[in-house]
């Protein structure tokens, strides 16, 4: 399983807002943000600093992914 962060990509289009807006309405950093853009790893603590800062849930900006075999 891998983690895929199309849904928050989506929601930053749909509220018009860039990756540089979210990281300093999160208050994250850039690394962070690259890290997201590669759908890899990153702290629990940064995901709900982006859920505060989206006012949404978890679910709404990640989805878990089966990997292909």
């Amino acid at each position: 399983m891998s983690v895929s962060y199309k849904k928050l990509w989506k929601m930053l289009i749909d509220k018009d807002m860039k990756k540089k807006d979210l990281c300093a309405a999160a208050g994250i950093s850039h690394a962070s943000m690259a890290k997201l853009g590669k759908n890899e790893n990153v702290t629990t603590d940064v995901l709900v600093k982006i859920c505060t800062a989206l006012q949404c849930d978890i679910g709404d900006i990640m989805e878990l992914t089966h990997d292909s075999i």
